[in-house]
């Protein structure tokens, strides 16, 4: 009898179990389906101010130099490592993978003589590097829709800090979406910008003002826009892994439910044989 009662409890708990991380799919499956869209929208603009600035720095010869696009005069030894988690878990190993990723860059940094600035977005990596005893100097709260506002202000304190001399390099840490079913944990080196590649001819334009001016412009947007398309990115690859958690969560609950259902109704028929028996036996001994 406690065993049956015991089973009824554990399929009871299993069905409210099933009905939150249901739940938690399908809210999942919005917001990454929301966030997919805005992701998709910012891609081709950024790849195309990527290649924009790889057309007009072709254009603007040798002579032309720009403070993003090479290191400090003077080395600093410091460089700047920031770090893009989620607020929240139950996103598979969405966490794990950057934030051992950024652990990873820190210490082989730090193992090169290189002093590094921790600078993190989410609570998750807070948490994370506070039990590593690792500084953080800043902390963004970006939420589940970053906003272009939001990230530029983020980006023009970088680029100042960085023309300023005061790192070296800055890196940002996130993960990268590829697709619905591959998400890569991804470090992008923000600051400098890397020199364009000089295969390939050099395009027939001719712009005004010139390349150089327009590359002045050109550059700080390409950077905002970069470090804009990883939160977007990170927010669609958090959405898309906690959707698939939930769902495998869902499915297991549903097969754990199943089992204890069986072994439930096994139980409850070997206790009517029980009670059959006994009565049989019982009459029998009257007669």
């Amino acid at each position: 009898m406690a065993q049956i009662r015991e089973l009824k409890k554990r399929m009871i708990a299993v069905r409210t179990i099933q009905r939150i991380t249901k739940t938690m799919q399908m809210i999942a499956t919005a917001k990454f389906t929301a966030a997919l869209q805005r992701a998709k929208a910012t891609k081709p603009y950024t790849e195309r101010i990527r290649a924009l600035v790889g057309e007009v720095a072709a254009a603007a010869g040798s002579d032309f130099s720009n403070a993003l696009m090479q290191a400090p005069a003077v080395a600093t030894k410091r460089e700047l490592v920031l770090v893009i988690a989620s607020d929240r878990g139950l996103c598979g190993a969405y966490n794990g993978s950057v934030l051992r990723m950024g652990l990873k860059l820190l210490q082989s940094l730090r193992a090169t003589g290189c002093a590094t600035q921790l600078e993190t977005a989410g609570k998750k990596a807070v948490g994370y590097f506070k039990f590593a005893k690792m500084e953080i100097t800043e902390r963004h709260q970006m939420g589940d829709k970053p906003s272009f506002a939001q990230v530029e202000a983020l980006a023009d304190r970088l680029m100042a800090d960085f023309t300023a001399g005061k790192f070296d390099a800055v890196h940002v840490v996130y993960m990268r979406f590829v697709s619905t079913s591959r998400q890569v944990a991804t470090t992008m080196q923000l600051l400098p910008l890397a020199a364009p590649s000089a295969g390939g001819p050099a395009p027939s334009y001719e712009f005004s003002p010139n390349g150089g001016e327009i590359l002045a412009d050109l550059l700080p947007r390409s950077v905002k826009v970069s470090l804009f398309q990883a939160f977007n990115d990170a927010s669609v690859s958090e959405h898309v892994m906690r959707m698939v958690s939930m769902k495998s969560a869902t499915d297991n609950a549903a097969g754990l439910g199943r089992t204890i259902r069986r072994n439930y109704n096994r139980a409850r028929q070997a206790r009517i044989t029980t009670e059959l028996t006994e009565i049989v036996s019982g009459a029998a001994a009257l007669e």
